[in-house]
């Protein structure tokens, strides 16, 4: 440890030993006269214990009873399908070969950002991803928690940083561990969708043994999927979405090409004359592949690309326990988990990078020298030829957890105490195994006359001479020291104030590094990042249990937060819980919440990607196909060191109502407001600095118009905020009967009254209803137990939202239900055999008309109807 964290360290035991507690080095000796304490919990929202699991913020538990009866395959599946998970959400099933995070998973609460909902394990941080999702949001990756450790989910469904720190704009969730199993559990499982494609297997073993001194539980995991492509689903196999009454998004990048007369200049700089000549495709283009202007060669790129990547995960969970003190326990958490997905994409396209000189050996004697006598020549041309993009994602992840916990007196009364120390690393890979090729060797392929742009087949020794394995890697570090302690403080005429304070101190650092042709910007056509950056944090909180009259408790929370790179953070917080009556309990909450940027958005080297966009510059001007048309364009993306930190203000205020002992409700209605949001917008550069070169590189141009656009360059910028509101809604119900058995209901209902997206300039958009922002999400649940038979169903409702209005689209997207069902034997001796089908009746995505695979994969699954087999034996 250097002298500097030395330092920090110090500081963060001085805060705690500075709030004037003396902490006793003896536990108090137990009174084995004394009758039994009930034993106090920590809950998920909270650092004071309590004795018992309702507190003033709402918590959605779902424990691994619900998790099976769910269906659920993996942690995203089952997070995905919470009626409280929004935007922002995504699995593998939404990942392809243009993303910057293959393999991951994210859940976004409230739609409000993966990087506003705040993950835990065990209580304590987990490290992000090393690649972030779509070039910016840092995220963790639930798939590197394999669910058969999974003993129960908590999700504050409340703003929490007073209580947690940055990245709790949304809430929490917080997965628990199982560490208290005896024995011998060994599991596995197959599955298969009744499409083409998703092919399941899946084993866990589980063994746990220990005493009173002490407990080890070892759990290991290891889950393989076969890939589906969009051409396994025939609503998807093409990008040509119009027979269906939506777009063509089949690239403007074909083979054979579109040719463009040009002006090559000495330094291989490119001025088109697309304004005085008619764009040329190439008189081979084969019927069907003509835009309807007959100027553009098309491509469709759909059926060679993967819409759910192979998938092969495997790790190991250490939980560990010991007593070393009447009253101190040693605890040790250890795992790993490595995650292997591969990524599939069309051949690489090039749009205006590669060009003959009119001198080209390719070019003697040709229809297109014919049409254009003396002048160079630029293309938009896919590289088919090489075969389609493939490329192996790994992720690998580490974690250990060392710490002591126990009970001390101080003064009449024991307080709990806890300090310990997290290590958390992910590294990610990603290697291009076939189809990436480097801009130098095909420009120069092309100038020797080896490479014919003109011909769609090329001699396979040049072919090898232009194609380059990539390699991109990144590393994320989290390292972490914590201390708190909990207790009664004294009593008031109400009952006792409990209060718990504590520290932490915190490292983290970042690197996403592709290889040094993608640096150079040598491979084409494909996207890439780099990232670096590092950082420390220092926080301190305290929170107080107050209580105000025997059936109404305070809770008051404020943390403080000093970061090496952007400044302090101060967030309160004020909850109460009443007990109007046995039956009836009302909950509210306010708080202020902040996400500090991520090490991505300050330290984000040049990025590329190629957005669909329109040249609103040009569009008016032309009318061109190729300005007016949502096309590709290379925009390249930069950090921002200067950026401020995201903050958000939320309440909620709900009712409990237990109208009999097997029959209760909660109702909460909730609301965020998030200011500074920190994003990127190449449209908004386009629309406000088309013509800045600074912004918008174009191409030369011989006349009053602008030229192409060549590249945008944009970078992350505080703009505007977003402010949504809504209210959840739970109802449970239990019924026993004397001969068929016990039966379980319930509903989780979310609807989003209004979502407002509000621009830099205070122009205020209301997604609630629009596109990918549906209002209403519902999950209905039956469970039945008999005997040895159980069986559960679940009835999965998306509403139905609005088309894409920023693609000009009308109309809606249809609402979606799923219903999946299982039914499980337990008569045979210490075993447990389940059946289940997802998807029942094989309902398909609903239809969008402005995406390439006709849906949204954001919001709706393509997995299909889904059957599955499980066994469980315990020794």
């Amino acid at each position: 440890m250097n002298k500097s964290t030395q330092r920090k360290l110090n500081a963060v035991l001085y805060a705690i030993a500075a709030t004037g507690i003396s902490v006793s080095s003896q536990a108090i000796a137990a009174d084995k006269d004394s009758e039994e304490k009930i034993e106090r919990i920590e809950i998920t929202g909270s650092h004071i214990k309590r004795n018992d699991m309702e507190g003033p913020s709402p918590v959605l538990a779902i424990d691994e009873t619900d998790i099976a009866n769910s269906g659920a395959q993996d942690i995203s599946e089952l997070l995905a399908k919470l009626s409280v998970a929004g935007q922002g959400t995504f699995s593998t099933q939404g990942n392809d070969a243009d993303d910057t995070s293959n393999g991951g998973s994210a859940i976004s609460l409230r739609g409000l950002g993966a990087d506003s909902t705040l993950v835990l394990l065990n209580g304590r941080r987990v490290s992000v991803s090393a690649f972030a999702k779509n070039i910016g949001t840092a995220f963790v990756d639930i798939n590197s928690i394999p669910v058969s450790a999974i003993k129960r989910i908590d999700i504050l469904k409340d703003g929490a940083s007073a209580t947690y720190g940055s990245d709790a704009i949304a809430g929490v969730v917080n997965v628990i561990l199982k560490k208290d199993f005896t024995g011998l559990e060994l599991s596995g499982g197959i599955a298969d969708t009744t499409e083409d494609g998703g092919k399941e297997n899946s084993f866990s073993l589980m063994w746990g043994n220990g005493d009173d001194k002490g407990h080890t539980t070892v759990i290991m995991d290891y889950f393989k999927r076969d890939e589906t492509m969009f051409s396994d689903r025939d609503y998807s196999k093409s990008a040509d979405q119009s027979a269906r009454g939506g777009a063509d998004q089949r690239s403007s990048s074909g083979n054979p090409g579109t040719y463009i007369p040009a002006t090559i200049g000495a330094d291989g700089s490119i001025t088109t004359k697309s304004d005085e000549y008619t764009r040329v495709p190439d008189i081979n283009c084969p019927a069907g592949l003509l835009d309807t202007a007959g100027n553009l060669c098309r491509y469709d790129y759909a059926p060679h690309m993967s819409s759910v990547p192979s998938t092969e995960r495997a790790g190991i969970v250490v939980l560990h326990e010991t007593q070393v003190g009447d009253e101190t326990t040693f605890f040790a958490e250890a795992s790993y988990q490595r995650n292997s997905s591969i990524v599939k994409g069309a051949a690489s396209p090039s749009f205006n990078e590669f060009y003959m000189k009119a001198d080209n050996p390719s070019l003697q004697g040709t229809w297109l020298q014919d049409m254009f006598p003396g002048e160079d020549i630029t293309m938009r041309r896919r590289l088919t030829e090489t075969g389609g993009r493939q490329k192996e994602a790994v992720s690998s992840s580490s974690r250990i957890v060392l710490g002591f916990n126990g009970v001390a007196s101080i003064g009449d009364n024991e307080w709990d105490w806890e300090m310990g120390y997290t290590f958390s690393h992910n590294s990610n890979q990603e290697f291009g195994q076939n189809g990436f090729v480097q801009t130098s060797r095909i420009q120069q392929a092309i100038e020797d006359g080896s490479f014919n742009p003109l011909s769609t087949t090329q001699p396979q020794s040049v072919i090898d001479g232009i194609m380059v394995n990539t390699t991109r890697n990144g590393k994320s570090t989290t390292k972490s020291y914590d201390a708190k302690m909990s207790g009664d403080l004294f009593d008031i005429s109400a009952g006792t104030v409990a209060m718990a304070v504590g520290a932490e101190y915190r490292e983290e650092s970042m690197s996403d590094l592709p290889d040094q042709m993608f640096l150079n910007g040598d491979i084409f056509g494909t996207e890439a990042t780099a990232s670096k950056g590092s950082r420390d944090q220092t926080s301190l909180f305290v929170e107080f249990a107050v209580p105000i009259i025997d059936t109404l408790e305070l809770q008051l929370a404020l943390r403080y937060e000093d970061y090496s790179d952007f400044g302090t953070n101060t967030s309160p917080k004020v909850a109460f819980r009443w007990a109007a009556d046995e039956n009836i309990t009302v909950r509210g909450s306010w708080g202020e919440a902040f996400r500090a940027p991520s090490l991505v958005q300050l330290g984000l080297g040049e990025a590329q990607q190629s957005p669909n966009l329109v040249d609103p510059v040009r569009c008016p001007l032309t009318g061109n196909a190729s300005d007016c048309d949502p096309i590709e364009r290379t925009v390249i993306y930069t950090g921002n060191p200067d950026l401020k930190a995201e903050e958000s203000e939320s309440y909620n205020l709900g009712l409990i109502w237990s109208l009999t002992d097997d029959l209760n409700f909660s109702i909460d209605y909730w609301s965020y407001d998030q200011t500074n949001l920190v994003t990127l917008d190449p449209k908004f550069v386009l629309d406000n600095h088309g013509t800045d070169p600074a912004f918008v590189k174009r191409q030369n141009s011989s006349t009053g118009i602008p030229g192409e656009i060549v590249e945008i360059y944009d970078t992350y910028r505080n703009l505007g905020g977003q402010k949504t509101d809504g209210i959840d809604l739970d109802i449970n119900y239990k019924m026993t009967t004397n001969s068929a058995g016990e039966f379980k209901f319930g509903a989780n209902i979310t609807w989003v009254n209004e979502f407002d997206e509000i621009s830099s300039l205070g122009v205020v958009d209301n997604l609630a209803g629009e596109y990918q922002h549906p209002e209403y999400r519902w999950t209905g649940s039956a469970d039945w137990v008999l005997d040895d038979v159980s069986a559960s169903m679940r009835v999965n409702y998306i509403s139905e939202y609005k088309q894409d209005k920023d693609a000009d689209a009308t109309g809606t997207v249809d609402s979606m239900m799923t219903i999946d069902a299982n039914t499980s034997y337990h008569g045979i001796s210490n075993t447990k055999i389940t059946l289940g089908i997802n998807n029942l009746l094989n309902e398909e995505p609903s239809f969008v008309k402005t995406t390439f695979m006709g849906y949204d994969q954001q919001t709706h699954s393509a997995q299909g109807r889904f059957i599955y087999l499980k066994g469980t034996y315990t020794f």
